[in-house]
């Protein structure tokens, strides 16, 4: 992690480590076994499997941003944003990431880049426009602690294994198999085997997944706060920008949906997600946090 003065939370970090451990166990895990089943295959899952890997590490973050539709502006185009983020920056002894903006009616943020040196932070037009300038600078503080604490890396990371599970099954099942015939019993039971391993591979990995992205959210919660000693600004803006969310078309909704694990309030259509399958974890539990944090401040 990068030295910076965001408030470091070792439970929520022995956490999230521990989550990591059970992801790449569970990675090896699974290669090991396609290897162990797939002998004459071992060169090409492993030049897919490292391939992918490398894929989805550098691009994933531009990906993601192109597809928000996240566009870059000067401080001259966004004077407020960018002093915003330069004070935030100063206080938090941090090089200043990219600074864009999102042409969207939906209220959020988010944050992009596999390094301080790739990083960008995102608000949309809807957030600026909804926000006082102290639970915008809360919210950006939240942002600022993801690309701090690498956070868009290690979700990258996390997320490999059940992309790596659904390739390797399609590649397995076209090519592998494909040269099986009537003689080869085992070729049966292995395009039988696989793709159910592969789907409980892909199950536990995006559980895992899950609970680590709600765990991080929580500690860039915390550690936003604590950087402005101003976690009642946090709430309200997480209050705010969560009962706005209603009012908003639920086409725009559905398009932001995909991308909720970057977003720094997930953009929900219908009904609120199963607790073990979101991505962030529920209003009342940030705010609880963001409570105890005022506690123990001392102040709002």
């Amino acid at each position: 992690m990068a030295r910076t003065r965001f408030a470091p939370d070792r439970g929520l970090t022995t956490r999230m480590v521990s989550t990591m451990f059970l992801i790449g166990l569970l990675y090896v895990v699974f290669v090991g076994a396609l290897l162990a089943l797939l002998r004459g295959s071992w060169p090409v899952i492993l030049l897919i499997a490292g391939g992918l890997f490398i894929a989805q590490f550098w691009f994933s973050d531009r990906i993601a941003a192109f597809s928000m539709g996240a566009r870059e502006v000067t401080p001259e185009q966004a004077p407020e944003l960018h002093g915003a983020v330069d004070r935030l920056c100063a206080l938090a002894d941090m090089p200043k990431p990219r600074v864009a903006i999102a042409h969207t009616d939906v209220p959020n943020a988010f944050a992009t880049g596999r390094n301080e040196r790739t990083a960008l932070v995102c608000a949309t037009t809807g957030l600026l426009r909804r926000l006082e300038p102290d639970e915008l600078e809360g919210v950006l503080a939240h942002e600022l602690s993801h690309v701090a604490h690498r956070d868009v890396a290690v979700m990258t990371i996390a997320s490999f294994l059940g992309v790596l599970a659904g390739l390797i099954t399609r590649v397995a099942l076209w090519g592998g198999f494909s040269r099986g015939n009537s003689r080869d019993n085992n070729a049966a039971i292995l395009m039988l085997l696989i793709p159910l391993v592969s789907a409980v591979v892909y199950a536990i990995s995006f559980l895992l997944t899950r609970l680590l992205s709600r765990y991080r959210e929580l500690s860039a919660d915390r550690a936003g706060a604590l950087l402005t000693g101003r976690p009642s600004a946090l709430g309200s803006a997480l209050t705010k920008v969560t009962g706005q969310m209603a009012r908003i078309p639920t086409r725009d909704l559905r398009q932001a949906e995909p991308f909720n694990a970057f977003y720094f309030a997930p953009a929900l259509s219908g009904e609120t997600a199963w607790r073990l399958l979101s991505s962030h974890p529920t209003l009342e539990q940030r705010l609880d946090q963001l409570g105890r944090i005022s506690a123990q401040l001392g102040r709002g």
